[in-house]
């Protein structure tokens, strides 16, 4: 099939329902995890990437879906939304239910892993498909993107975060980050040296499963009890947003060294 009917048909099948309307990690976490990514990558994905992108980091792409929310587009503002996250319920496994008409995040990403792999693709359709994986990948990490269905991933469990409105998706999102006051560059050069190489081969999947699955059982894990939270919040949880960062940022090369095999 040729990459315009098939993303055509993609097209045609999609629009978006009832959108989360978060950031999964905020700009500084996707740009670490994307600093990061740039370290494991293959020879062969180095040179793909390099002939795909306009001398652009993979720090600087992996915010770029969210930067483009705001475009009057019909594929930003109908057919993008359901891209950043899966939905499901509680008890379920992702593999149990049937993908959504609208599609989500592991729809997605097979959806542009055969963009890249059509010989046939634009070099313009192969820089959307590489910036909308190396976000989504980033998303599927921040475990209220794979959300159970009753809450919009955390977006209506209201609460205060060292006494600020907010709500318990943006405490992942970015709270938890910023909190840190640390840019990404700072994130990533503190993070980076801590990933062992046995680690490295234990988060070496290319499968999205994975990455969803894992997301569920921390997701079931970070509901307070209560609605006021600061230090203890932030004490309890930063251990698991630095493993989430360090893992996205080697899935998203295990991706693409997958892909440019």
């Amino acid at each position: 099939m040729k990459i315009i009917s098939f993303i055509s048909a993609a097209l045609l099948t999609l629009s978006i329902v009832n959108s989360q309307q978060a950031h999964a990690w905020g700009q500084t976490g996707h740009r670490v995890t994307g600093q990061i990514a740039e370290v494991y990558l293959s020879e062969n994905a180095k040179v793909a990437i390099e002939s795909i992108l306009d001398n652009e980091s993979l720090a600087e792409i992996s915010t770029y879906p969210d930067e483009m929310r705001s475009s009057p587009s019909h594929f930003w503002q109908k057919v993008a939304g359901p891209f950043h996250y899966v939905t499901v319920p509680e008890g379920k496994t992702y593999s149990e239910l049937q993908t959504p008409p609208q599609g989500d995040s592991f729809s997605a990403l097979s959806m542009y892993k055969k963009v890249l792999q059509n010989t046939e693709s634009s070099r313009a359709q192969k820089q959307l498909a590489l910036k909308m994986i190396v976000h989504i990948i980033g998303d599927l990490h921040q475990p209220l993107h794979a959300g159970n269905g009753t809450d919009r991933g955390g977006n209506d469990f209201k609460l205060s975060f060292f006494r600020k409105d907010s709500n318990l998706h943006g405490v992942w999102d970015s709270g938890l980050i910023d909190q840190k006051q640390l840019s990404f560059s700072e994130w990533t050069a503190f993070l980076l040296p801590k990933i062992s190489n046995e680690q490295v081969k234990a988060w070496n999947t290319a499968d999205p499963l994975v990455y969803i699955q894992e997301s569920i059982e921390i997701r079931d894990t970070i509901y307070p009890s209560e609605n006021d939270l600061s230090w203890q919040y932030l004490y309890d949880h930063t251990p698991t947003v630095k493993l989430r960062l360090q893992q996205a940022g080697v899935r998203i090369a295990a991706y693409l060294n997958n892909i440019y095999r």
